[in-house]
């Protein structure tokens, strides 16, 4: 007999994708009126867990329970006609629409033939007011409101679908401090009202603050839940951490030389915020943090995509003026897109020509004539020091594998004979065989005295293979990790904000 103040039971739920087993036999509860953590590191089975209650995912094994009735989520349809709404970080507003349109869009003229504009505004008027928020006018543009009041009309579209589970995936990642606390009383008066909200975050800070019980999934298992009055930020973070890496990232002796690359003092609005830090020859600096710290936007200033508001790059100690990745690649630094199949490789091109691509130039007698010799001769060379499995240098990039699409994207960078290699996520969506062959090609390139900035949002990635460590959060450099410190929970803490 399931527990009547229980609104959401999940049960022995388990997921594979192809040979990858995502969760196994994991037990997840909401009551009614609560406010419910879900932690674990990146990868833990978060997301996986809540898409299967969502109906974005299908379960492979367990059972689902809602008021204490079994229930199938074959589709998301299924979930909101359950009372289930998610509200990731990306919104799904339309942005040239009013707040009152965004708001009943499901249901714009309640199955009549006309829509009733009035009664329509009417309605999203009650709700923001009833929720507090009356000062936002429902006739609005959602394009025209702060990033804090369109997530407040994503909840009134969940509640005038009448949800009674509510999931928010890391939803203060992009609000300042008091748009939280308008968050934070918003989600107070929704449990007051008995929603039963699932909170995924990994700020410590506002889980201890706001969560009634927090549940820790590690490696898509279900590790421990407990009552949020009763544990603290320091057990939560080591509930969440221990991994043996010692078998899986290859061993590397590093011959660390001189300083090579330093960015002083880089500032682009709020995500770049004076950042400053070196990388030598020879070494594999982290740039790691949660997702919405400012690692990626850090390394699109430096290369050039994003144009910084104040600060200075060195190469060698010579200050450079990189206007553009045309520029930053002439002056010696390359960079390993985050997103592979639309930035890293150009799919529906030969092999050959991807890799030979930042090279070309040397190819190429007068009047722009390229030497197919010289240039088969280097891709076959790239092909075979980065061991990419291939048919044929003429083949289509898409007919590789992930892991090898990686490599091409990667042996591109080499031809064009930098110094400093960012590798933004390199090991993002491929197999466990094609991580380890990357790190092996990661050592390689340092062993040559390339230097490797490296991000990723992998703690056991960060924790094998970088010699430092910087910690981002909130656009802010909280802290760097030398070698024998860096570990997940140091990692964990500087991420949290956890002193």
């Amino acid at each position: 007999m399931l527990d009547e103040n229980i609104r959401v039971q999940m049960c022995n739920i388990s997921k594979h994708f192809g040979g990858v087993r995502a969760l196994k036999s994991v037990d997840f509860s909401v009551k009614k009126g609560e406010i419910h953590a879900l932690c674990g590191e990146n990868g833990a089975g978060k997301s996986t867990l809540m898409k299967i209650l969502s109906g974005a995912y299908s379960k492979d094994e367990g059972a689902i329970f809602i008021d204490g009735k079994e229930v199938e989520i074959t589709d998301p349809k299924a979930g909101i006609d359950l009372g289930v709404s998610v509200i990731y970080q990306e919104f799904a507003l339309v942005n040239d629409l009013t707040v009152a349109e965004n708001i009943f869009i499901d249901n714009l003229n309640e199955g009549n033939m006309l829509i009733h504009w009035k009664k329509l505004i009417s309605d999203a008027n009650r709700i923001l007011t009833d929720l507090g928020f009356g000062q936002i006018q429902a006739k609005k543009i959602v394009s025209d409101l702060s990033v804090a009041y369109q997530q407040v009309v994503e909840i009134c579209k969940a509640l005038s679908r009448k949800s009674s589970i509510l999931i928010l995936d890391e939803p203060t990642a992009v609000l300042s401090s008091n748009e939280v606390e308008q968050l934070f009383a918003l989600l107070k008066k929704l449990k007051d009202d008995g929603v039963a909200i699932i909170y995924i975050s990994h700020r410590m800070e506002e889980i201890t603050r706001i969560c009634d019980r927090v549940t820790v999934l590690k490696d898509g298992e279900y590790v421990n839940t407990m009552n949020v009055s009763d544990t603290n930020a320091e057990e939560i973070v080591n509930m969440m951490i221990g991994r043996d890496l010692q078998s899986y990232f290859p061993v590397r002796e590093s011959n660390i030389g001189d300083v090579v690359f330093e960015a002083r003092n880089l500032k682009r609005g709020k995500m770049v915020n004076d950042i400053s830090f070196q990388v030598r020859a020879g070494e594999v600096f982290g740039l790691t943090g949660l997702v919405g710290s400012g690692r990626t936007e850090t390394v699109r200033a430096i290369f050039g995509e994003d144009k910084p508001e104040s600060g200075e790059v060195f190469i060698d100690g010579i200050k450079l003026k990189i206007t553009d990745p045309a520029s930053a690649v002439k002056a010696g630094v390359a960079l390993l897109p985050e997103d592979r199949k639309s930035q890293g490789v150009l799919l529906e091109l030969p092999i050959m020509y991807n890799i030979s691509l930042c090279k070309l130039k040397s190819f190429c007698r007068y009047f722009g004539i390229i030497r197919r010799n010289e240039e088969t001769g280097f891709v076959n060379s790239m092909v075979k020091k980065l061991v990419i499995k291939i048919g044929s240098i003429n083949d289509e990039a898409q007919t590789l594998s992930g892991g090898n699409q990686q490599k091409v994207a990667l042996a591109k960078l080499l031809g064009a004979e930098s110094k400093v290699l960012i590798l933004d996520e390199p090991t993002r969506g491929v197999d466990v065989g094609a991580k380890i062959e990357i790190y092996k090609i990661i050592n390689s390139l340092v062993a040559e005295g390339y230097a490797v900035i490296m991000i990723s949002s992998e703690m056991p990635e960060v924790i094998g293979m970088c010699d430092r460590v910087a910690v981002m959060r909130n656009g802010k450099l909280m802290g760097e990790l030398q070698k024998n410190e860096i570990c997940e929970e140091n990692l964990i803490k500087l991420s949290m904000g956890v002193n």
